[in-house]
């Protein structure tokens, strides 16, 4: 099944019928909400609201393992985060959609990166973040969108926030090979990789950071809000031409991923421990 992370403006799923709404509660603390399970055009979907209702949680605020946990416990075996972002690169111009197909983790450690630790040791790798068939069948789906651009195979920087950056940031962020800049996907695009999930964001290029040289350029809440807003029609019509086709099996080595990452025996474990672990590995 596949769950919507809804970002910046996508506080709801339009179109979504409405099943169950379920409880936010996980042995990692609480969702940013209650993960809604239903379906679009005849497809069984689930939906969370990264920031919350009426966006409450600033990107280090949110509950990262909570959220994905929750999306996981619910059934979700794929992930499609929809993110706004800075461009760092030219020919990617604020409006236009991105693939990442890489994410460089610039946060501070402030974030829960991890649902391992605390007495249950693993390792999972991360060297291919992103489902390619996930991210090949939103391709599909964006092709259908009349006006639609799509960057595929980019990376992503992830910074802490809440503030946007300085131009000292943007152009090292540039040199480092980055081609946008956000606040929300890591550790999120890791905690669905340990919980053997596919994951590809949809990210929406809001602005140009501020590595251009003309200030009217930078980013600013006013001007990205506006961008966005902008974008969400195609965004939700990508989404629905996405759930009116088959959707693809997430990759046989996401569903595996941990298998053999895992050190600590089973038998070492506390009852809440090995509960929890079930649900990643389902």
């Amino acid at each position: 099944m596949l769950a919507i992370i809804g970002g910046t403006g996508l506080y709801q799923l339009p179109g979504l019928d409405l099943q169950a709404t379920l409880p936010p509660e996980t042995p990692f603390g609480e969702a940013s909400a209650p993960v809604q399970r239903g379906t679009l055009n005849g497809q069984g979907v689930l939906f969370l609201p990264r920031h919350g209702s009426g966006h409450r949680l600033l990107p280090h605020e949110v509950n990262y393992r909570a959220n994905v946990y929750a999306l996981k416990r619910a059934g979700a075996t794929m992930v499609l985060s929809v993110s706004a972002c800075g461009s760092l690169a030219e020919s990617l111009a604020p409006g236009h959609f991105a693939l990442p197909h890489q994410y460089i983790d610039w946060t501070r450690g402030a974030r829960e990166r991890s649902f391992f630790g605390r007495g249950v040791a693993a390792h999972v790798s991360t060297a291919e973040p992103v489902s390619r068939a996930l991210c090949g069948a939103v391709a599909a789906a964006a092709a259908q969108v009349p006006g639609l651009v799509l960057h595929q195979g980019l990376t992503y920087a992830c910074v802490e926030g809440p503030r946007f950056g300085t131009r000292a940031e943007s152009f090292l962020l540039r040199q480092f090979g980055a081609q946008l800049v956000g606040m929300t996907n890591v550790p999120e695009a890791f905690l669905a990789r340990e919980a053997q999930m596919a994951y590809a964001t949809l990210a929406i290029a809001t602005d140009y950071d501020c590595w251009r040289d003309d200030p009217e350029e930078h980013a600013s809440m006013d001007a990205i809000m506006a961008r966005y807003a902008g974008c969400l029609d195609q965004a939700r019509a990508l989404i629905g031409a996405l759930l009116a086709a088959p959707l693809p099996e997430p990759e046989p080595a996401i569903r595996r991923a941990l298998a053999g990452a895992v050190m600590t025996a089973d038998a070492l474990l506390e009852p809440v421990q090995r509960e929890w672990l079930e649900v990643l590995r389902s």
